[in-house]
């Protein structure tokens, strides 16, 4: 396209490719996935709010006030109060924070292991790959939760054994969703002449391999966050997760929920809905960038429909001339 000055204007095609992936990435999210869109937001949300708990929440996470057990909603304490006197919107705020840091770290450990374990059997292959997948078949044979709490009664309540057991016990079971892509990938052009040059095998599982997985473990990840929330919750509430006195979602749930639903509704509902609409939210976005990043889903089912009625429309009339 060119003005009467003989300067080319850019098309709008053009102008995207200056702008790199991500950006291309993040507006095709706003456009084609609403609900990815409000998934990215709560995710942003939590950040946030676990991030700056200190200056957001008005009360301290373990703040008591005993004049003020069991009040309902007010000016004052804008959710209520448990049968402590603490503010509920405190401790919410500061289960967020919890929420954030287990969700973050055990799955970021979970996707590192998992992305060693599925590369290396997946690449080299033979002997190594049967020996790692026999284990990775007896290891998911386990119940995961009945093994998550098993150990955490041997080791004891604590963050960071949480953020260990459930990031290592998540990372067995996805490694053979990596190790697929990468023999699917193996199989590649590219590869082969990567290695015909003579590229080592970490060169090439670094340089060629680890590249073209990367949207696997995107995803991977932004699915794994939720799934790891909801572990941490449920240890919690069984008395297997996070100390006494920290505040966790899944034992606001058990102690003050369980023990005072029926005189005050709202130490169950709180923390109940904040839990729901944070891994919804999670699992939400983690569904829109894997029907964006997977090329045989880019763009959803709705326009390939279009596609396939376009073409039979075109069939249609060339059967009519």
């Amino acid at each position: 396209m060119t003005t009467n000055t003989g300067t080319r204007v850019p098309n709008k095609q053009e102008e995207n490719k200056h702008h790199g992936f991500w950006y291309d990435l993040f507006r095709r999210l706003i456009r084609e996935k609403p609900l990815g869109t409000f998934g990215l937001v709560i995710v942003i949300l939590l950040f946030v709010v676990g991030i700056f708990a200190n200056f957001i929440a008005p009360y301290g996470m373990n703040d008591i006030h005993l004049i003020d057990r069991l009040k309902p909603p007010s000016s004052t304490y804008l959710l209520g109060t448990d049968q402590l006197g603490r503010d509920l919107l405190s401790r919410l705020i500061y289960g967020a924070r919890v929420s954030m840091i287990i969700g973050v770290c055990a799955t970021a450990l979970s996707e590192g292991l998992a992305t060693f374990i599925g590369v290396v059997s997946g690449y080299l292959g033979g002997k190594l790959d049967m020996i790692v997948q026999r284990f990775v078949d007896a290891w998911m044979s386990i119940p995961g939760f009945i093994l998550l709490m098993t150990v955490m009664s041997i080791i004891g309540s604590g963050m960071m054994q949480l953020i260990f057991i459930i990031g290592i016990t998540a990372a067995i079971g996805h490694s053979r969703v990596i190790r697929s892509a990468v023999i699917g990938i193996k199989a590649n052009m590219y590869v082969s002449a990567a290695d015909a040059i003579g590229c080592g095998p970490i060169r090439t599982m670094i340089r060629h391999i680890l590249p073209n997985v990367m949207s696997v473990i995107i995803i991977g990840f932004t699915i794994g966050m939720g799934g790891a929330i909801m572990q941490e919750a449920s240890l919690s509430f069984l008395g297997f997760g996070v100390p006494p006195g920290v505040p966790s979602w899944g034992s606001m749930l058990s102690n003050e929920g369980r023990q005072f639903m029926e005189k005050a509704p709202p130490l169950a509902l709180w923390p109940g809905a904040a839990l729901t609409l944070v891994v919804y939210g999670i699992n939400m976005f983690g569904d829109s960038l894997r029907d964006l990043l997977d090329p045989r889903l880019r763009g959803g089912i709705g326009r390939y429909s279009l596609k396939e009625k376009s073409v039979k429309k075109l069939r249609a009339n060339l059967v009519d001339r």
